[in-house]
């Protein structure tokens, strides 16, 4: 409030030269661990997130929204605005972070929540943070790599008067740092890094005893009742089929009654962690709200990554309330996560890369309230985005970082409601898994098999392969994959291997019987 009272005050000759005819706002950037594209209400499940549901109601949602793939590559590519290698990977070596290029524009930089890159998130623009510099932690119990503002900081037994759950305590720190940051009349940048619902699958036993019974169909049933709300919300066309489920993932008919509860025990956790991770959204929310900050404060949602197929679980026989236990889901579960789409977290298959993505701004949106756009965006966007916003100035250097030219483009277009510019390409790549989307073509391959293509405009769910029909544009496109590989993401040599001229086979699930008995 501070912030528009000055901002009222400043003289008319100010004001008509001013850049924009409205106040900066704040800005909270939310991202989710592991959550697949089809895991929030909004976005077809039967999980309950009425927060996030709400800010899209009034807001604005993606269908066409990209990350890499990937945990730590995705946060580079958030924070950067480069693709991952090209930023120096997680030394960031030659990338300025959102908060480095927001903090000289006069904002106050925040964050909390799940670091997984070099050093600490005060050594790159953020003036506040907590929370663990690991890709994974113990949710009651932590680790010791939790930092708060650059100090090595000992997870307790309580916080704020209840048990220590790591969710909970993000968001404590995230209104904390509000609080702080409104002390002066800057505006502020939160950057909000949940690790939910990353494994391990860990929650406080009321949340999960909500969801009891609740899988008990199974995963075949409830992706096609994911299919069919995410059709009746017209968040996607009917003409992208469903993709079938996969040769590693067994019917679920076919397991025994031991099997099935098993299975769907941990559905349960998993559905726990996001609804938790919804009432901190909802915490934060209010807190804004009651402070008056709401209504000038763009808020973004979205996730690194597809569901996470790896089958990792120990203590099977512990309540994943249980500070000991350690469950996962493996790619059975992730399959439903990424309805309607293929494969998982790591692929850039659609399955692997397709993010949920929310934008919510009461003074700054334009676009019509409970909108859904296809128009394609990526994680590198998010720093020309602010940029934009902010009215600050993209860096050539950062002390002795050299930092690459901008790859992403301002989502403000279509904020604004209109159709912005697209990206002519967007580039992909982790590990051995590659893509290269140009217009309504994308070009992809898994574990260096064979290129496939695909036309999204009438096939994103990826079933029919046309490669054989475009051999040109196979060609040029994978020759465009190797250029920008090399020359813009500077992959090394062994990076840059030709793929095969068969598709690799993929398994990713171990056989549940075999599960049951060592776990």
């Amino acid at each position: 409030m501070l912030r528009i009272l000055a901002f009222l005050l400043l003289p008319l000759t100010l004001v008509s030269q001013s850049t924009a005819a409205e106040p900066r706002p704040n800005i909270v950037l939310i991202m989710a661990d592991d959550l697949g594209f089809a895991d929030l209400g909004c976005y077809g499940s039967e999980i309950e997130t009425p927060n996030l549901d709400r800010l899209a109601g009034d807001g604005l949602r993606f269908t066409q929204f990209y990350n890499t793939a990937k945990c730590h590559s995705s946060r580079v590519s958030l924070l950067t605005g480069l693709y991952c290698d090209q930023a120096g990977s997680e030394k960031l070596s030659r990338g300025a972070t959102i908060a480095e290029v927001l903090r000289p524009a006069g904002y106050s930089t925040a964050m909390v929540g799940k670091w997984h890159l070099s050093q600490q998130p005060t050594d790159f623009g953020f003036q506040r943070y907590w929370g663990h510099l690991s890709g994974a932690t113990n949710f009651f119990t932590g680790d010791d790599t939790f930092r708060l503002n650059g100090e090595e900081w000992t997870v307790p037994a309580k916080l704020n008067g209840r048990p220590f759950y790591t969710t909970h305590a993000i968001a404590d720190y995230g209104i904390q740092f509000i609080d702080e940051m409104r002390k002066t009349e800057d505006p502020f940048l939160l950057y909000v890094a949940f690790n939910a619902p990353h494994y391990p699958l860990q929650a406080p036993q009321k949340d999960v005893e909500k969801y009891d019974g609740k899988y008990d169909a199974g995963w075949d049933q409830v992706r096609r009742e994911r299919h069919a709300r995410q059709l009746e919300m017209g968040l996607l066309p009917a003409k992208w089929e469903l993709s079938p489920r996969p040769e590693h993932v067994p019917a679920w008919d076919s397991l025994s009654q031991e099997e099935q509860q098993w299975e769907a025990d941990r559905m349960e956790v998993f559905a726990a962690m996001v609804d938790v991770l919804d009432q901190n959204v909802g915490r934060l929310v209010s807190h804004l709200q009651e402070t008056g900050e709401f209504e000038n404060t763009l808020f973004l949602f979205c996730s690194d990554n597809g569901a996470c197929p790896f089958e990792r679980t120990r203590g099977r026989n512990l309540k994943p309330w249980d500070p000991a236990s350690y469950w996962t889901y493996d790619a059975s579960w992730a399959h439903v996560g990424n309805t309607p789409f293929r494969l998982y977290k790591q692929n850039q298959h659609e399955g692997g890369i397709s993010s949920p993505l929310i934008v919510h701004w009461p003074a700054g949106l334009k676009a019509e309230k409970n909108s859904i756009t296809d128009q394609p965006g990526h994680l590198i966007d998010f720093m020309a985005t602010f940029v934009d916003i902010a009215a600050a100035e993209y860096p050539e250097q950062i002390g002795d970082r050299d930092i690459d030219p901008l790859q992403g483009k301002s989502l403000r277009p279509i904020f604004a409601g209109k159709q912005r510019e697209p990206h002519e390409t967007l580039y992909f790549h982790f590990s051995t898994d590659r893509a290269l989307r140009q217009g309504e073509w994308k070009l992809v391959s898994a574990k260096l098999g064979k290129w496939e293509l695909y036309n999204l405009k009438n096939d994103r769910t990826e079933l029919h392969d046309v490669s054989d029909q475009h051999p040109d544009r196979v060609e040029a496109m994978a020759s465009e994959w190797f250029r920008l590989a090399e020359e813009v993401d500077r992959l090394s040599k062994k990076q840059l291997k030709p793929v095969t001229n068969k598709r690799k086979p993929l398994s990713f699930r171990k056989d549940t019987s075999e599960q049951l008995k060592k776990n």
